[in-house]
């Protein structure tokens, strides 16, 4: 078994008793049990739910690692990518946390960094005083077309591991358990 590279981690886990969890992160598909070396779960909902959290990570790292290179964040990224969309209209910070991905992300201060790398504009709304429109520059497209490119090759991977028809069914029962 060919390791792509070590992910080291401590997650605290909910189960009867918490665990903390060394959790590395192997090219080849291994089984969950054999991943976290827990043979024994109490429950197929506790070993899915363990397993989405685990994959989840997995699945971030090899995003990080693509974008490393081109010195942004995920978190970055997807800034970028809402204000792309958006293009030529303004955001605020409000609806960048509302359009996020993760949701734990501190827009305010993650549009402060992308603009000292020159990749987005903050400025006044003539409106609403109290408002700050932000918007995407040259800059910030042209680098996102180079992260967009390295995040679709990590996409285009996942066929390695998930026919068209096995993606389609995780897609649809991730959105089911998100209800």
């Amino acid at each position: 078994m060919t390791k792509e590279g070590k992910l080291s981690f401590y997650s605290q886990i909910s189960t009867s008793n918490v665990a903390t969890l060394n959790v590395y992160t192997y090219i080849c598909g291994m089984k969950i049990d054999d991943e976290i070396q827990q043979k024994q779960f109490r429950n197929p909902h506790q070993k899915a739910a363990i397993n989405l959290i685990f994959s989840a990570a997995w699945l971030n790292h090899r995003h990080a690692q693509a974008l490393k290179p081109l010195g942004i964040s995920i978190q970055q990224f997807n800034i970028l990518r809402i204000l792309r969309g958006m293009h030529p209209q303004p955001a605020t910070v409000k609806l960048l946390t509302e359009r996020m991905l993760d949701k734990m992300s501190n827009a305010s201060r993650l549009v402060d960094k992308l603009k000292m790398k020159g990749l987005v504009d903050r400025e006044a709304c003539q409106e609403e005083l109290s408002r700050v429109n932000i918007r995407i520059t040259r800059a910030g497209f042209d680098l996102l077309k180079l992260a967009s490119s390295k995040i679709e090759q990590e996409e285009e991977a996942l066929s390695d591991y998930l026919s068209i028809k096995e993606a389609e069914t995780l897609s649809h029962l991730l959105d089911k358990l998100r209800g």
